[in-house]
């Protein structure tokens, strides 16, 4: 069976190398892949860009998306990711620091399936990412075109 990525939509390194490390902590077997912005993103899930040579059949398993992003914040990138056919039903959490209504209100009205806060103490993090890789990567059921496919014999 092949273990899909997990893909992390983040701009802010000091975010990043706190995600790397709680990510390794955590010991989740999916592998962490990082995009800096949206279009980036947007690039990588549509195999895009600098992204073109990838195929559309490798989506990861997981999107932490970040709100506050260069080129294309995490609610117009979310958008376009539920208005593409590839992209539509790919699970994704909102993964940031913002706790303004607004926010919160526009992710789940654009399809996020999740929105957590990033806790600023390093274990609770951990702790955080941890929960986050059991309950959408083992407890969750996936969407059908998600599921890693057994070869026919």
């Amino acid at each position: 069976m092949i273990t899909k990525s997990i893909l992390l939509v983040e701009d802010n390194q000091s975010d990043i190398e706190l995600t790397r490390r709680a990510y390794e902590r955590a010991k989740l077997p999916n592998p962490l892949v990082i995009v800096k912005d949206g279009q980036e993103a947007l690039d990588y899930l549509l195999c895009e860009g600098v992204h073109a040579n990838r195929s559309t059949t490798e989506l990861p398993a997981l999107v932490l998306l970040d709100i506050k992003l260069p080129k294309k914040d995490g609610i117009d990138t979310l958008r376009c990711i539920r208005e593409h056919p590839v992209t539509k039903r790919l699970l994704v959490v909102m993964l940031t620091s913002s706790i303004e209504e607004k926010d919160i209100a526009d992710s789940y009205d654009s399809g996020a399936n999740s929105y957590i806060r990033k806790p600023v103490d390093f274990n609770e993090f951990a702790e955080m990412l941890n929960a986050i890789g059991l309950y959408w990567l083992v407890m969750n059921e996936m969407p059908p075109q998600f599921k890693p496919r057994t070869p026919e014999l």
